[in-house]
């Protein structure tokens, strides 16, 4: 394939900040072949953390610029040879605390995900056509919390750019669901290290519904990139949502078995 004539070469800025650059793509090289090799390359440089966990605060602010907070810990589990699964629990306020989210992500097929409810004290299953609904009346949908898999998208290479001082590959993705509430994303790629910086979302009108901006990620045990805030703001809501991230830690020994429907249950 033409994507693996790429090469990468990489260097090091003081003593644990790899940098990545990659070089032009070859003569013949497709616009969806592009695309591709970036968000490949970036999913394999993500293989190997095991298990990781973090507490998150969400910020959600209204179209008058109200605010309402939320905190939550999100489990993570590095699956071999198929998608990732990961388990949300809100821990504060009151009104909220119990709720979670188990997700099974497919490399494949649709991703399993089931919403635990505390007040109905029953597992729901979120289902593939409901998967672009708001996500605990966040501006992150049940799809943006899934899997972003490269295989679950068709790629068209834009253009190289800069965002705020970085430079960045410009790439659109497609996905290749049916009951994707999105057209395509536009997705803004750090040249450095594969990071996203920004993204921009098309609804099924094919209307720019939403995007979100990426500030600031961070490097851990000399390989895993993390973000430390993303920000999604509907365009035709005009609401936002502000996650942050904190106290990222890795290779915690988490059993595959504490992500289960019974644990969903038991998280308070």
């Amino acid at each position: 394939m033409i994507i693996q004539r790429y090469i990468i070469t990489f260097t090091f800025i003081g003593i644990f900040a790899p940098m990545i650059t990659i070089a032009a793509p070859p003569p013949g090289a497709t616009p969806e072949d592009q695309g591709q090799y970036v968000f490949i390359t970036r999913d394999k440089m993500d293989t190997g953390y095991t298990d990781a966990l973090t507490t998150l605060s969400m910020t959600l602010l209204n179209a008058a610029g109200q605010k309402s907070n939320r905190k939550m810990l999100t489990h993570y589990l590095e699956v071999q040879d198929d998608g990732d699964k990961t388990l949300i629990t809100f821990k504060f306020p009151r009104d909220i605390k119990g709720t979670g989210l188990l997700t099974f992500e497919h490399v494949e097929k649709s991703d399993d995900q089931w919403l635990y409810l505390p007040a109905l004290k029953r597992v729901k299953r979120i289902v593939s056509k409901n998967k672009s609904g708001s996500f605990v009346g966040s501006e992150f949908s049940y799809e943006d919390i899934a899997s972003t898999k490269p295989e679950k998208y068709t790629y068209s290479y834009k253009r190289e750019d800069e965002h705020q001082g970085t430079k960045v590959w410009i790439i659109e993705r497609y996905p290749k669901d049916p009951n994707s509430g999105y057209t395509k994303i536009i997705s803004w790629v750090d040249q450095s290290n594969f990071q996203l910086v920004k993204q921009e979302y098309f609804d099924r009108k094919g209307s720019l519904l939403k995007f979100s901006l990426d500030n600031g990620n961070t490097l851990y045990l000399e390989k895993f990139w993390r973000p430390s805030e993303i920000i999604m703001e509907n365009l035709q809501s005009k609401k936002k949502t502000i996650l942050t991230f904190n106290n990222w830690a890795f290779r915690q020994d988490q059993e595959p078995s504490f992500f289960s429907k019974r644990s969903l249950e038991r998280q308070r």
